[in-house]
């Protein structure tokens, strides 16, 4: 284990957290992977507990990433307050280590990259709401393994 007490190697799950829904990426910390896996629905920010309880016995993560975004003056936004806790529901409820990342501008540097790939042509279909979702929570797990690649795993 590290100070943060999260395993060194294993699986990660990431979540972009939203009122309506909720991004959910995979991982590993080494080697340092991530992609988009799935949408999360939730009502009035509540969310699909069911469908969470698949993909973390599915996937069996030994972490769990959230994004919670601030304003540009670093004060926490409305919505970070509710992705707190979320991710405070997610350590209760699973029994496993949170950590909360900045993510900021990960939902434009979503629609940004999607937008690329519609202009490109390596996406050919019409974009959903839930792609760029998936792709913010990617960013978000992308951000956590950047932020703990200089840690020493002995």
């Amino acid at each position: 284990m590290n100070p943060s007490g999260v395993p060194p190697r294993g699986t990660i799950l990431a979540f972009d957290y939203g009122g309506r829904r909720i991004g959910v990426a995979v991982g590993e910390r080494e080697p340092r992977t991530a992609s988009g896996l799935d949408t999360v629905a939730a009502r009035d920010g509540e969310p699909d507990w069911a469908k969470l309880d698949s993909l973390v016995g599915e996937w069996r993560p030994v972490v769990l990433v959230v994004g919670v975004p601030h304003h540009a003056d670093g004060r926490e936004s409305d919505t970070g307050k509710a992705a707190r806790a979320f991710g405070a529901a997610l350590g209760e409820r699973y029994g496993l280590p949170v950590e909360l990342v900045d993510e900021s501008l990960t939902s434009r540097e979503a629609d940004a990259e999607l937008r690329h790939q519609r202009r490109s042509g390596m996406l050919r279909r019409r974009v959903r709401r839930d792609d760029s979702d998936r792709i913010a929570a990617r960013l978000i797990l992308e951000s956590w393994l950047a932020q703990t690649g200089h840690e020493r795993h002995d």
